[in-house]
C-alpha cells in the first residue's frame, strides 16, 4: 500500500489552541504530531478534506508544549483526537502518550509508526492508544477511525 493524496490543497481555518482562542464546536479538532514534513502535510490535507480542523506540530515535545501552553486555562478547547507518530526526535509518541495518561488525559490517541513491531503495539495498547496504524496505511481507514472516535459513524 502506498500513500496517495491526489486532492488539491484545501483551505481551512487554523485552530491553534491558545489562550483566548475558542475552537469551533462543529468541526472535530485534531492535534497531529509527525516529524516527516511531507507525511504531516498529507495527513493534514486528508483530515481537513474530511471535515476536521487540524493543528500540526513536528515532534512530541511540541505536542506536549502545545497542550500545556494552549490548553492550560482554556475550558472546552481541547482537541477531540491526538494523532502522533511513534518515533520522533525529543519525545516519542509513546512517551507523550504515557505522560498524558499519567495526568489522566482522556483524549483518544491514535499512534502511527513505520516500526510497528509486537512490542510497540503491546506498549501502545497498554498505555491506552485507541489505534495503532503501521505505515504505510490507508488514509481512509485512519479517517474512519477518527470519525468513529468522535462519534460520527
Amino acid at each position: 500500500m502506498v500513500f496517495q493524496d491526489t486532492t488539491q490543497d484545501v483551505q481551512w481555518e487554523e485552530a491553534p489552541w491558545a489562550p483566548g482562542h475558542e475552537a469551533p464546536v462543529t468541526r472535530p479538532q485534531v492535534l497531529l504530531a509527525e516529524d516527516d514534513r511531507e507525511m504531516r502535510r498529507m495527513l493534514v490535507r486528508a483530515l481537513a478534506r474530511r471535515g476536521c480542523d487540524v493543528h500540526d506540530v513536528p515532534n512530541g515535545r511540541e505536542l506536549l508544549d502545545t497542550l500545556t501552553r494552549g490548553l492550560a486555562g482554556v475550558e472546552g478547547a481541547a482537541p477531540d483526537i491526538l494523532i502522533t507518530d511513534v518515533r520522533m526526535p525529543g519525545v516519542t509518541g509513546l512517551e507523550a502518550l504515557a505522560r498524558l495518561r499519567r495526568v489522566d488525559w482522556a483524549t483518544p490517541v491514535i499512534l502511527i509508526t513505520a516500526f510497528g513491531d509486537a512490542a510497540t503495539h503491546a506498549e501502545a495498547h497498554r498505555l491506552g492508544a485507541a489505534f495503532v496504524f503501521d505505515k504505510p496505511f490507508d488514509l481512509d481507514v485512519l479517517c474512519e477511525a477518527v470519525r468513529g472516535l468522535i462519534g460520527e459513524d
